[in-house]
């Protein structure tokens, strides 16, 4: 499996972006998908994550700002971003969960204050 994320860049505080990742391979549409997101000098954490039939788990108090979404169609999964802050800026991956854990590369969204 590869995953291929996009959308990522500098954006003022309070401002939104979409995040993409485009992933091949034939167990998509029954794979939990997550987004994680590392900010400078931070471990990895849990951005959000859904399963194969939409069911969504959030990190700690993003939920509200953050949104993630699927289209099992075209083997995508979305990050809306809404409301951002200067500590949300770090790099941020997507991964596929199930069957087996897999990285994506990341995109790097910048959050100026």
């Amino acid at each position: 499996v590869q995953l291929q994320a996009s959308g990522g860049g500098l954006v003022e505080t309070g401002g939104s972006l979409r995040l993409s990742c485009v992933a091949s391979g034939s167990t998509f549409s029954t794979s939990i998908m997550a987004w994680y997101r590392q900010a400078p000098g931070k471990q990895r954490e849990l951005v959000a994550a859904i399963t194969g039939t939409g069911f969504t788990d959030y990190g700690d108090s993003l939920k509200g700002r953050f949104t993630i979404s699927r289209d099992n169609a075209k083997n995508t999964i979305f990050l809306q971003m809404d409301n951002l802050r200067p500590e949300d800026t770090g790099v941020y991956y997507c991964a596929q969960r199930t069957p087996i854990f897999q990285w994506g590369q990341g995109t790097l969204v910048t959050v100026s204050s």
